[in-house]
């Protein structure tokens, strides 16, 4: 059969990018097809913009709270236009820098616009910008579409100008009210960040608590320090209609248990209920390829129905992460090129929330471990204990690793507090490689780090080991004469 490339790649978000890059480093004739702009949801909706404008609000927050730190810094002004064209700029630079067709198109790799669909499993339809159709007949296919952001049916809401992630970086003016649908990494991060530039923030969800698939202990914690700086929380509240009229939007929530009606106001309305997998447009029916109802249905290869045609990133429904959905595109390229096995690592992806505090995690949630009944200890250490916390004066938050009593196998970790993307990198590196927190225990760590927290966690493994067994044999050897160690209080902290 003929064909015009070796792969084509469907899509160039972050999956897209590292795919195609890799593909074409490895020989391979390639074209990348994109409907919209280079880059994806992380440089244009996502990543990039949302940090940008947490660090924003950061120092917004940093120069009223200056004081703390013997500064008198005076009053705090926000400029939201200039706030914005930062973030714009820094969108610019990121894709001038990263994600630019040229730049691939450098590598070796063809780079399409326009709107895929399959025909058949061998063959794709572009549509062009200038709305004419190119067939393209190619050997393997990767499909890296993404997602986007779902909209709940909630009665009214598509009578108002709500925002998403899509849409929240065109603001022109901060809005003084802000409504928000989902507590989740979203709804929480923009939710402070707002909060941080004044706006008056109410998040409603239907969970009981903010970011579910994190620990409760600490989500708990969090969730008090960001009441703190105004935000309010409508927690186990079903939105039941949304309404606008004369510039003010109305949300109508109902509480569950109670039954009790909820109503609150704003001049925006960011909506923040997940994501859904971007798969409409593909015609996948045409090819063959099989689906789940999260999204493609790939094996641990990401490999679909079909043996030459794989998925990575959001449109398969796992986890929705730009490293994840990278890490997955390297599998999938280097899977189909090489044929060499490789699977991805769904047992140590780490992820974080840029809140502050920051909320990570990796590996086993400690509920799963209790589900499961694999036996394990929390080795906990508070971020008040932590010497260069102390002296930035952030000392909120704890570390929490989930490991085996015996040998200290680490299983997961979960940590809140300053710098915890950052911290659980360590963590994650440790568990693919097998090390154990006596291992880590004995790792020398720079003084005065945060990562310094991540060793004294660790140190509690030994202090655990700690027996009167084992001091009376010293005892009774050497002739040591101190005083015997009491019996070990599994929630002592050294």
């Amino acid at each position: 059969m003929d064909y015009d490339y070796d792969v084509t790649v469907i899509g160039a978000g972050a999956a897209g990018l590292t795919a195609s890059g890799v593909c074409a480093s490895l020989g391979a004739k390639t074209a990348l097809v994109e409907a919209r702009k280079a880059g994806g949801d992380c440089t244009w909706y996502g990543c990039i913009p949302s940090k940008a404008l947490l660090k924003s609000a950061a120092t917004a927050h940093a120069i009223r709270t200056a004081e703390t730190y013997g500064v008198k810094a005076g009053s705090c002004s926000i400029d939201f236009p200039a706030i914005m064209k930062r973030v714009h700029d820094i969108q610019q630079q990121v894709y001038d820098e990263a994600d630019k067709p040229e730049i691939y198109e450098n590598m070796g790799v063809r780079f399409i616009e326009g709107k895929a669909s399959f025909l058949d499993e061998f063959t794709l339809q572009v549509r062009l910008p200038d709305g004419t159709d190119r067939t393209l007949r190619s050997k393997n296919f990767i499909i890296a579409t993404g997602s986007s952001p779902y909209i709940p049916p909630v009665e009214g809401l598509d009578s108002v100008d709500y925002l998403t992630n899509e849409t929240l970086f065109t603001l022109k003016q901060r809005p003084e009210r802000l409504l928000v649908l989902g507590a989740g990494p979203i709804g929480i991060e923009m939710g402070q960040a707002f909060a941080r530039f004044g706006s008056a923030v109410t998040v409603f969800d239907a969970a009981s608590r903010i970011l579910p698939n994190d620990h409760p202990d600490l989500t708990g914690i969090l969730q008090k320090k960001l009441e703190e700086e105004g935000m309010t929380f409508r927690l186990g509240s079903t939105v039941t209609s949304v309404s606008g009229q004369d510039a003010v939007i109305t949300v109508t929530a109902q509480e569950s248990g109670t039954g009790k009606k909820i109503i609150a106001e704003g001049d925006a309305l960011l909506v923040a209920a997940g994501r859904i997998a971007n798969t409409g447009a593909l015609q996948l029916d045409a090819a063959g390829i099989g689906t789940h109802q999260r999204g493609i249905a790939v094996n641990g290869s990401c490999q679909t129905s079909k043996r030459h045609i794989y998925a990575c990133g959001d449109v398969t429904g796992g986890l929705q992460f730009t490293h994840v959905a990278e890490h997955m595109a390297k599998v999938a390229a280097t899977n189909m090129l090489t044929r060499l096995p490789m699977s991805t690592d769904d047992r140590h992806i780490p992820w974080c929330t840029y809140c502050d505090p920051e909320m990570a995690h990796v590996g086993e949630r400690e509920e799963n471990l209790k589900q499961k009944r694999i036996s394990y200890e929390v080795y906990r250490f508070p971020f008040s204990r932590i010497d260069r916390a102390i002296t930035d004066n952030r000392t909120d938050g704890w570390i929490r690793i989930y490991a085996a009593g015996l040998d200290g196998k680490i299983y997961g970790a979960d940590i809140l507090g300053s710098h915890a993307g950052e911290l659980i990198s360590e963590l994650a590196l440790a568990m693919r490689n097998g090390i154990t927190l006596r291992q880590m225990s004995d790792t020398v760590h720079p003084y005065p780090t945060y990562a310094l927290g991540n060793r004294r966690a660790a140190d509690q493994w030994y202090v655990r080991k700690q027996s009167g067994a084992l001091v009376g044999l010293l005892q009774f050897f050497f002739g040591y004469q101190g005083k015997m160690p009491e019996k070990t209080d599994p929630d002592r902290i050294v």
